[in-house]
């Protein structure tokens, strides 16, 4: 037996990286590439994996411990006798050990497998092909999608692009997805443009690069060795089954639902480069089930569940809708029988006069459904209000002179945001959620704010608004409705809600009663201010109104909370100091 030092491999430019869990203790039985704990950055969490098999003999590091590359994680203690030598051995010499203990000891195949890692050893660069010339870049899988539109082109011949580098946007009527690059190099010439048609398969682009051949994966040291070596038939053979045998099978576990009121478990246990394709693809990790050790979640994972989106299956409102059944079905068919009425009326509409039929857009169909279900099960009731902001608009108007340059326009809906923030910390009640007898209280405060589009409405979220000054949250509001408008809004990106906002100012009326997005509790509907005469005790002065319209859920909230509420949030309008207190 022999006692080995476990460090932490490369793991790319990162130093001083936290323990965040120890996965294993002494006197646990570990094997080779087993995680043994798990590190993270301000970027990234990753596990590091044992180079060996063996069983713990002692723990060098606990959690909240600053480690990098290099520095001992363990003392293993391992079977036979390790020499330093091996345990820095190259992918070859590796090869070496582990093929000479797979062929028979003075047969024909092992001389023949040593004879061949002789040179291999002496020139590692063959373990890696390389060929430089044109690389055609294709669509990769896309799920079950035909004829999607390309909408936008982000590359032009002589850029430079790196791997994973989005090259252009598709969009079906489903959904719009970045084609990423799957090579680096030099764009040379684009097979697409605007308004083209695409699928699986089809040729983007031709690149001038290096392009490396396929490669079997460096933590395999026998296939590694190997293709290095280009092995005689019969040997190769044997080394490959016996590669294959040993090798763990990865199996890849079906998706899950796309929930984003789920509270995620856990860390999302994935590489940097995976949250890098995650970030860029706009897929939320939390929500997406690793295939590899542990949980991990690998690229596949995110194409996977990217691919669900787009073919509808884990959009947010369709699982809304899937829950909600019964209405669904009953306001799809125009019936009342799922709700316990009467059926619809059915009435042939073109014997009284010439009609139109037109098909309600798919976000409308969803949303009917989400709408119906609320409408029915939350016990909602309105309050309607007037909050006095003659001087908070001056504000307004004055600031947006004095920042003429900064290119952020400042509205007054980010005034309400900020101010719907206090009110809902002093009221945590508005700020909650049901789930089934219990109330959860929510600690963060991600304000929904209702945006019109040609294909529908739509709920944008500013996340954190208790975090972000005026000017962050007006420019984040900008640049969220601008996607709602070209359809190109993440799932995240409408998720986490905990307050929503729906604002008509810009259209007109006086007051309505809003229907609340579950699972909140409830929402502010403002419509547009007017000038009215108000007494201030000697006589009527002008002043600008804003009419507020707060529909709430009577199981969480009562009748004298809710009062309460619009009162203060009037005087926070009315004098925007008191955000400070």
């Amino acid at each position: 037996m022999a006692i080995i030092e476990i460090k932490v491999p490369d793991i790319g430019d990162f130093a001083d990286v936290a323990v965040i869990e120890l996965l294993v203790k002494v006197g646990d039985s570990v094997k080779t590439e087993q995680s043994l704990l798990t590190v993270e950055s301000d970027k990234a969490s990753m596990e590091i994996p044992s180079s060996h098999a063996g069983v713990v003999k002692e723990l060098k590091v606990a959690l909240g411990d600053k480690v990098k590359e290099g520095s001992v994680v363990l003392m293993l203690e391992v079977a036979g006798e390790v020499s330093t030598s091996n345990l820095a051995a190259t992918p070859v010499q590796q090869a070496q050990t582990a093929i000479s203990s797979i062929a028979i000891a003075g047969t024909p195949q092992a001389s023949m497998v040593n004879q061949a890692l002789a040179p291999a050893a002496l020139a590692p660069i063959a373990i890696v092909s390389a060929a430089t010339g044109p690389i055609e870049v294709r669509v990769p899988d896309i799920g079950d999608f035909k004829d999607v539109t390309v909408i936008e082109v982000m590359v032009k011949p002589g850029d430079a692009v790196k791997l994973e580098q989005s090259l252009i946007t598709v969009e079906s009527d489903k959904a719009s997805m970045e084609i990423p690059s799957s090579t680096a190099g030099v764009i040379k010439e684009l097979k697409v443009k605007l308004g083209d048609k695409v699928n699986i398969g089809d040729l983007l682009a031709v690149l001038e690069g290096t392009a490396a051949a396929p490669a079997t994966p460096a933590s395999d040291p026998v296939a590694v060795a190997v293709t290095a070596a280009n092995l005689p038939a019969a040997p190769v053979t044997q080394a490959q089954a016996a590669t294959i045998a040993v090798a763990p099978q990865t199996t890849f576990s079906s998706v899950p639902a796309h929930n984003p009121t789920t509270t995620p478990i856990g860390l999302p246990h994935a590489s940097p480069s995976v949250r890098k394709f995650a970030r860029e693809l706009g897929v939320p990790l939390a929500e997406v089930k690793g295939s590899g050790l542990k949980g991990r979640i690998t690229d596949a994972d995110i194409q996977s569940f990217t691919r669900s989106v787009m073919s509808g299956a884990l959009q947010t409102t369709a699982i809304v809708a899937q829950q909600a059944a019964k209405p669904a079905v009953a306001a799809a068919n125009n019936d009342g029988a799922g709700l316990g009425l009467i059926p619809w009326p059915k009435v042939d509409f073109a014997k009284f006069g010439p009609i139109e039929r037109k098909e309600m857009s798919r976000i409308k169909k969803i949303s009917g459904a989400n709408l119906l279900r609320n409408a029915i099960m939350i016990p909602a009731v309105t309050n309607h209000d007037d909050a006095d902001i003659t001087d908070l608009e001056a504000f307004r108007v004055s600031t947006n002179k004095e920042n003429e340059k900064s290119g952020v326009k400042v509205t007054m809906l980010a005034f309400l945001i900020k101010a719907c923030v206090a009110a809902l910390k002093k009221f945590p009640d508005f700020n909650s959620s049901l789930d089934g007898d219990a109330v959860i209280y929510k600690q963060y405060y991600h304000i929904g704010f209702a945006a019109d589009t040609p294909n529908g409405l739509m709920v944008p979220v500013i996340k954190d608004a208790d975090k972000k000054g005026i000017f962050q949250i007006s420019q984040e509001m900008g640049e969220l409705a601008k996607k709602a408008r070209d359809g190109k809004l993440s799932p995240t990106e409408m998720s986490g809600a905990t307050f929503t906002i729906s604002s008509l100012g810009g259209i007109g009326g006086r007051y309505f009663t809003p229907i609340i997005n579950a699972p909140e509790v409830s929402i502010l509907g403002v419509c547009r201010s007017t000038i009215e005469p108000v007494w201030d005790g000697k006589a009527f002065q002008p002043r600008l109104m804003l009419p507020l319209s707060l529909t709430w859920d009577h199981r969480v909230i009562d009748g004298a909370a809710a009062a309460r509420f619009n009162v203060y949030l009037g005087q926070i309008l009315g004098d925007f100091r008191r955000v400070l207190l």
